[in-house]
């Protein structure tokens, strides 16, 4: 779990799916909903920021996919996909604790 960057990240879906290929993390906000989109333990995943479980960790709201381009069509969001989700949406850096650049 990283902490949100305050400057936004202009990112196509196309550039998106980049983006998360090389840095597997994202904060993305639609609405007035706060979503983390993540590669963990072997699995792509979104999570919902506004919901944290007993460790502190935001809850999954999206299945767990292995690939992204399974997560990119995964309907999660009132029947949306990231892919349809991408247009209205803002993404923010993950700013990763006790990593260096």
């Amino acid at each position: 779990m990283g902490l949100k960057a305050d400057e936004t990240i202009p990112l196509s879906f196309e550039e998106l799916l980049g983006y998360l290929r090389s840095k597997t993390r994202v904060f993305m906000d639609i609405d007035d909903d706060q979503y983390y989109i993540t590669h963990t333990d072997g699995y792509w995943r979104v999570q919902d920021c506004s919901k944290l479980n007993e460790k502190g960790r935001f809850t999954d709201c999206s299945e767990l996919v292995t690939t992204l381009s399974e997560l990119a069509e995964l309907p999660w969001r009132d029947g949306q996909s990231l892919h349809d989700l991408c247009d209205n949406a803002t993404f923010h850096e993950s700013i990763q604790e006790g990593w260096t650049l």
